[in-house]
């Protein structure tokens, strides 16, 4: 008898025909069950982004850095030896002195130990601006081509109405790039009085066409 009593029992626990307010209890409580839930996916879900976003921001910071590091290490290479350059140049420079004294038919007629000298002075400026280019150093002969503020120093005009005004006809002291970027400029003199660029005259011409 009281076994069918319990059993009677249960069935109206769980038949929602026979206990609708049970039923409807259990039904909200697994619908909170499952927007508790939700909202913890969401939870978690917005916190593997926000960590996704830290870690990408992370690396691309990284990187950037690696980047600069990889450049500066690059350019300590390049320009690195630039004070010392600088101080070789003296030395280049005083070779090219002492060649430029010798005038040319002295060179030709030369013999003995005075041409060994100029010989080897030779020698020796060939082989300094070798080592020098060796090491990214490059002497700008700017003899004919148009003045360049960014590689010249300009010390005086001359005038000479044969070539383009602009022009630099001579070079008082050689200048030197390193890599890119300019270890000393050429002291040079510039034409005066010739006709215009042609560049020039091209934009001129064609603004007056």
């Amino acid at each position: 008898m009281s076994d069918q009593g319990g059993a009677a029992g249960e069935e109206h626990r769980t038949n929602p025909e026979i206990d609708p307010e049970g039923a409807e209890m259990e039904s909200l409580a697994s619908a909170e069950h499952i927007g508790h839930l939700q909202s913890e996916k969401e939870r978690f879900e917005a916190e593997a982004a926000a960590f996704k976003d830290k870690y990408l921001r992370a690396f691309a910071e990284a990187e950037n850095i690696r980047r600069l590091a990889d450049r500066e290490i690059a350019d300590a290479k390049v320009y690195g030896i630039a004070s010392f350059a600088r101080d070789v140049l003296n030395v280049a420079d005083d070779l090219a002195r002492a060649l430029a004294a010798v005038d040319q038919e002295t060179k030709d007629t030369a013999e003995g130990a005075v041409k060994g000298l100029i010989d080897g002075l030779e020698l020796t400026e060939r082989s300094l601006l070798k080592g020098l280019e060796k090491h990214g150093i490059r002497k700008v002969e700017p003899v004919g081509e148009k003045f360049d503020p960014n590689l010249h120093q300009a010390m005086f005009e001359v005038p000479d109405p044969s070539v383009a005004s602009g022009t630099v006809v001579q070079v008082v002291q050689s200048g030197y790039v390193i890599g890119d970027r300019v270890l000393r400029p050429a002291l040079v003199g510039v034409a005066r009085g010739g006709p215009k660029p042609a560049a020039v005259s091209e934009a001129e011409g064609g603004s007056a066409a």
